[in-house]
């Protein structure tokens, strides 16, 4: 055994520090190869995307020239394709939706030549082609009173359009163009299933052609709803329109424009709104089953007509329960119809001895709750001259008689 003091090194002390040098200088030439071969490394299909993804997000990632990215060099962006079922039902629709401008002559009897000018704009929905011509579909009060009309379409061509009939009661009109330069035709839905909070999407020109193609989205806010319209400005009304109430936004220039349901299938044609500040999100569209068999008679006939009884009636739910037994002595038993506001002289309500505040609850023995009631089975089922069985009650004794329909004029 051996002592060693602090003036002598033991043996093999000297070789033990030696032993590292190379391990260390191994250390650092490793370092150095890695700096200089990552970014080729990176670069290639060597490494694990993941890798190579995070050194481009740090910053880290040289650039060809070797220098190293930090923050100085042009951003690279990202173009991301942002697509959903709207979206692409939009992008399928929007070709069948056009606009509708309403072309008036101004002048006098002095001038040699009046001058045309656009009186209004509007939307319009193209429907179908057909021997060698489209079919626009759009709103009464958009075409009214021009004197020529111009269909513009989603690409911003031009094109003269014919009117084929306009009906004042239902609000709609039936245009024809040429079909060469027409490309989309809307595929028709039905309204009768649509249910209430289902999305709506409202495709238009609000506002003019500026803001054309113009789409919003919302919900179907409540079916069968009832509008009184007063044509003639007396303060009474003339009709009451049958409506779908939506909350996507409906802004002049809208009318005449597609409601379509989330499968791109035209439910409503867009033509109110509640024009009111205190109020938001109430717009109306017609119901494509009722505008459906309107549109069919004015492309082929160019008018409407419709079955007439000569009666101004509402129905009986905008009446108070209270006024059911204290007014109309309506039994328990009636649980809805329609009661006469008035008659018109020699009418054939008034011939068939009907009077004010009759209730009407059943025709041809189908039961009647309200004026949509009412209208499908007159406008629907029934023709001009056609006679049909009326069940009433008057002072709360149920009645009944026969009535023969008029044409309404």
């Amino acid at each position: 055994m051996g002592y060693y003091d602090n003036q002598n090194s033991p043996p093999g002390s000297n070789k033990k520090k030696r032993s590292w040098v190379p391990v260390l200088l191994g250390v650092i030439i490793g370092i150095a190869v890695v700096i200089v071969a990552l970014p080729s490394l990176l670069k290639s299909d060597i490494l694990p995307n993941a890798w190579t993804e995070e050194a481009e997000q740090s910053g880290n990632l040289p650039d060809n020239n070797g220098a190293q990215d930090n923050g100085t060099a042009e951003n690279n962006y990202v173009n991301i394709d942002v697509s959903s079922q709207i979206t692409d039902i939009v992008e399928k629709v929007s070709p069948a939706v056009v606009g509708v401008s309403n072309i008036q002559r101004q002048g006098n009897f002095w001038e040699q030549q009046a001058q045309e000018s656009e009186a209004g704009t509007g939307s319009g929905v193209i429907y179908k082609k057909e021997n060698g011509y489209a079919y626009v579909i759009t709103n009464h009060h958009v075409v009214e009173g021009a004197d020529a009309l111009e269909v513009v379409l989603a690409d911003d061509t031009h094109l003269k359009a014919e009117l084929l009939g306009s009906d004042l009661f239902s609000d709609l009109a039936v245009l024809r163009m040429k079909e060469d330069k027409v490309d989309g035709v809307i595929e028709m839905g039905s309204s009768e299933n649509v249910k209430v909070g289902e999305p709506a999407i409202a495709i238009g020109n609000p506002l003019g052609m500026r803001f054309s193609g113009s789409v919003t989205q919302g919900v179907i806010s409540g079916k069968q709803r009832t509008i009184p319209q007063d044509f003639n400005q007396d303060g009474r009304a003339d009709w009451q329109a049958e409506v779908l109430q939506t909350d996507a936004a409906i802004n002049p220039g809208n009318s005449g424009g597609a409601l379509i349901n989330i499968e791109g299938q035209l439910i409503g044609i867009n033509s109110m709104k509640i024009n009111q500040t205190a109020v938001e999100g109430i717009g109306f569209a017609i119901p494509i089953d009722t505008a459906s068999p309107i549109i069919n008679e004015l492309a082929e006939k160019g008018k409407v007509t419709r079955p007439y009884l000569g009666v101004e009636i509402y129905s009986l739910d905008e009446v108070p329960q209270t006024e059911w037994e204290s007014t109309l002595n309506l039994p328990k038993e009636v649980e809805g119809g329609v009661y006469i506001w008035s008659i018109e002289p020699m009418s054939p309500a008034d011939q068939a001895g009907l009077k004010r505040l009759d209730v009407i609850t059943h025709l041809d023995g189908e039961e009647v709750l309200n004026m949509i009631d009412l209208r499908k089975i007159l406008y629907h089922e029934k023709k001009i001259g056609d006679t049909v069985d009326i069940t009433y009650y008057r002072d709360g004794k149920k009645q009944s008689t026969s009535i023969k329909l008029g044409e309404q004029r």
